[in-house]
């Protein structure tokens, strides 16, 4: 075999081991399972123009329109070049190599090698380059029709570990079920919703830790392995309370960790249409975030935010419930009256049902912020904390971030970011917070909604709608809502050359640039994950 040649399959299996990254990193966003992973694919990621040139490449190695040699050097130059995304390519979420990663890796590159090696032996030995059907073409036409169909090999090696992961699971889950039952002492707070469960988490936990030992599930660490993880890595003997924050995209998901933890009490923030992709309808929506409440025994309680219609419909009978609201009082056991917004953040008072007020000031703003406050305050009484100690931490909350955070930029601008996991309710909210502002021009960067299945282009229509009374520019990002954004937005009085649609956040950030003066408000209104783009 000439060194011709060996440059010419190096070249092709780099470039199909860096296909197989790219998937693999794509089933990671898509929480290891096939079926949403397909679906994935099945959204305009299957017969992509990058694999449309791998397409042209094999008919070019297996036709007569260049000889075999310039077939080959066409073919590796092509590969080459696309090896350079591939290996330069930023994502808002990398790729963790966990060690599950490098078991579907390894089990992917094995799957892969066989043809592979296979070809190469039986075709590409030759090197008189003469009859290329049965030369290095076919065995490097092989390597690419490989790279082409790299998702199908990752899919397979994820169905082929299937019983090793669940053995390595079950380990895991046996070890963190011991680790709780020998805290026999330790309280344990579940809190789940379609939206305001990670802003919840954190309220809370910066309150209860004014008086105790508190643990929470960092970041989204909201899946069972997630969970496991953190009472394995991070639970200490001294811990006292430990928030876990539970996230759902299909149903059975909150009782695979309530089974785990077993919490004595939660809180169930909202019910709204997020995840619909996986559930299908909002009553799914609502059973399975009620499958929390259901899980906590007789003797413990559940907070329920009422605002949300579902929630306030689904009656609790296993255990104490406990209802607020901001928006919808009706029959709350706690409500949240006089809030007065100011540049400061905002001021509000807890009521409760016996006509105790209590006075709070934080530096957090918008309805859903104060929503999620009074289900950590409340949360706070019962677990027996006093007024001022709860005061003190609901004063020293920093906002979350990518959830509604105001900030100053450069040159005198505002700045609300809202990036996180846009939904229908929080979205509006925070267009009502860019609304409410009266100096600048007021701006609005987004890419819209996802996961809201059949109910996507009338949502995102509405979010459009939003957006054109409560904004002066709009700046639409990415093809994927585009046309329902725009639709909605031109349906008020919205200025039309005020309205600016570009391909990705990149070109976002130069059109902002071009366009910003002082004393404007931006609002940066979700951002879609690499898996959507």
């Amino acid at each position: 075999m000439t060194p011709f040649l060996i440059a010419i399959y190096i070249v092709c299996g780099v470039y199909m081991l860096l296909n197989f990254k790219r998937d693999i990193h794509m089933l990671q966003q898509n929480s290891y399972r096939i079926s949403r992973y397909w679906r994935w694919l099945e959204n305009g990621n299957i017969l992509t123009g990058w694999r449309l040139v791998d397409i042209a490449l094999i008919f070019l190695l297996l036709s007569t329109l260049l000889n075999p040699p310039l077939c080959l050097l066409a073919a590796a130059l092509t590969a080459l070049c696309k090896c350079w995304p591939l290996l330069k390519a930023r994502h808002k979420l990398p790729l963790k190599f966990t060690r599950r990663v490098w078991r579907i890796y390894t089990v992917t590159g094995i799957l892969a090698l066989i043809p592979a090696s296979l070809a190469v032996a039986f075709f590409g030995g030759r090197d008189d380059m003469v009859d290329f059907y049965s030369g290095p073409c076919v065995a490097v036409a092989i390597m690419l029709f490989i790279s082409l169909l790299s998702f199908l090999f990752v899919i397979a090696a994820v169905w082929l570990l299937r019983p090793v992961e669940k053995h390595i699971n079950r380990k895991y889950w046996l070890d963190a079920r011991r680790i709780l039952k020998s805290m026999p002492d330790l309280k344990i707070i579940g809190i789940t919703g379609s939206y305001g469960k990670t802003s919840t988490k954190h309220y809370l936990h910066t309150i209860l830790s004014e008086r105790f030992e508190t643990l929470m599930t960092p970041g989204s660490y909201n899946t069972p392995m997630g969970v496991i993880r953190t009472v394995r890595e991070m639970m200490k003997p001294y811990t006292e309370i430990f928030i876990c924050e539970m996230g759902a995209k299909q149903k059975g998901d909150i009782k695979e960790i309530c089974d785990l933890v077993d919490p004595q009490c939660g809180i169930i923030t909202a019910v709204g249409p997020m995840h619909l992709e996986t559930f299908g309808n909002l009553d799914t929506v609502c059973s399975t975030k009620f499958e929390l409440a259901d899980a906590i025994p007789a003797e413990g309680f559940v907070v329920v935010n009422n605002d949300f219609a579902p929630c306030a419909a689904r009656e609790v009978s296993n255990t104490e419930a406990i209802r607020y609201g901001v928006s919808n009082p009706e029959g709350c056991d706690y409500k949240a009256v006089d809030i007065d917004y100011s540049p400061e953040g905002t001021s509000f008072v807890v009521e409760s049902r016996d006509g105790r007020r209590m006075e709070f000031h934080t530096r957090l703003i918008g309805e859903c912020n104060i929503s999620n406050l009074m289900a950590a305050i409340i949360m706070a009484l019962r677990m027996g904390m006093d007024e001022d100690s709860i005061r003190r931490g609901v004063a020293r909350i920093e906002q979350v971030e990518h959830r509604l955070s105001v900030k100053k930029g450069a040159g005198g601008v505002t700045i609300i970011d809202d990036a996180f996991n846009s939904n229908p309710d929080g979205s509006k909210m925070a267009l009502e917070v860019l609304g409410s502002f009266k100096s600048g021009r007021r701006i609005c960067v987004t890419p819209g909604m996802i996961e809201l299945g059949d109910r996507r282009e009338e949502l995102n229509a509405e979010l459009g709608r939003h957006i054109g009374r409560n904004a002066d520019i709009a700046i639409i990002v990415n093809a994927y809502n585009r046309d329902a954004l725009v639709e909605g937005i031109l349906s008020t009085d919205f200025d039309k050359k005020n309205l600016y649609v570009v391909h990705d956040f990149r070109q976002a950030q130069e059109r902002l640039a071009s366009i910003l003066r002082q004393g404007d408000v931006v609002l940066y209104e979700n951002d879609l994950p690499d898996a959507f783009k």
